[in-house]
């Protein structure tokens, strides 16, 4: 079954018909979701979300756009729900030079913040990087090293994909691999290895391509599937059933 590792269901994107999006998962394929927050509101509304789903975890963490609202006290916050069960990985966290709407160095210090929290609680990591490349590698390099993860939405190049994958991290693999200018996403599905992949969404962004533009949901994953077996000589079938296999040993599921 297609296992999601990157989703975010609670977006008010999905408000007049969540319950029959996620109810269909089970009959499009989709056997296992991560949402992910990104926000303080979204690890509440994410969490009470997947409560009502045995198929979905959480993900609790806080977007690099979204760290400027962070104080010592709301942290303290966020800490509660690692307690909780279904709470599986530490993220959406990481650096955002695109939008930079929180200080750089406020980025930083929240980044490391939760990698440390991440260590601390044996969990892994799903990490966001835009237009921060160098910056996230060495932050990864000097707090991050020995902790598991997922590169979410790996758009670099090829040699950060190698780096990544010496460290122990997986390549988040979503829709932008179906697009036909994604030369540089090809040839790095291409030549590295399918035991350090897994699917992801990033719904309700990143359509793969026929719904490029369009929202975008789990039951697409089968459009990626797809590419990377043409790119790696496989069927869909085996793409699946071996990224379902990297996701659940990455998140210590049964």
């Amino acid at each position: 079954m297609i296992f999601d590792t990157h989703a975010h269901y609670d977006d008010e994107q999905f408000d007049e018909d969540r319950w029959t999006v996620l109810d269909g998962m089970t009959d499009a394929g989709v056997g296992t979701i991560v949402n992910v927050a990104a926000s303080l509101d979204s690890c509440g509304s994410g969490y009470e979300l997947v409560q009502g789903y045995p198929h979905m975890y959480q993900a609790i963490g806080i977007h690099p756009d979204e760290v400027g609202t962070l104080t010592e006290e709301n942290y303290q916050e966020l800490l509660a729900y690692y307690d909780q069960e279904k709470v599986i990985a530490v993220g959406e966290i990481g650096l955002d030079y695109y939008w930079d709407k929180a200080p750089r160095d406020v980025q930083h210090k929240w980044f490391v913040r939760q990698l440390n929290e991440a260590r601390e609680r044996e969990l892994p990591v799903i990490i966001h990087s835009r237009d921060a490349a160098m910056d996230t590698i060495q932050t990864i390099k000097a707090h991050g090293r020995g902790l598991h993860g997922v590169m979410h939405a790996f758009s670099n190049s090829l040699e950060f994909a190698e780096e990544y994958i010496k460290m122990g991290y997986y390549l988040g693999i979503g829709g932008v691999v179906t697009f036909k200018n994604a030369r540089k996403l090809k040839e790095i599905v291409a030549s590295q290895p399918i035991e350090r992949m897994v699917l992801e969404t990033d719904a309700p962004y990143l359509s793969p391509e026929p719904f490029r533009g369009k929202r975008n949901t789990s039951a697409n994953l089968i459009y990626v599937a797809e590419e990377i077996g043409k790119l790696k000589g496989m069927t869909a079938e085996e793409v699946i059933q071996i990224t379902e296999e990297n996701a659940r040993r990455l998140f210590k599921l049964s």
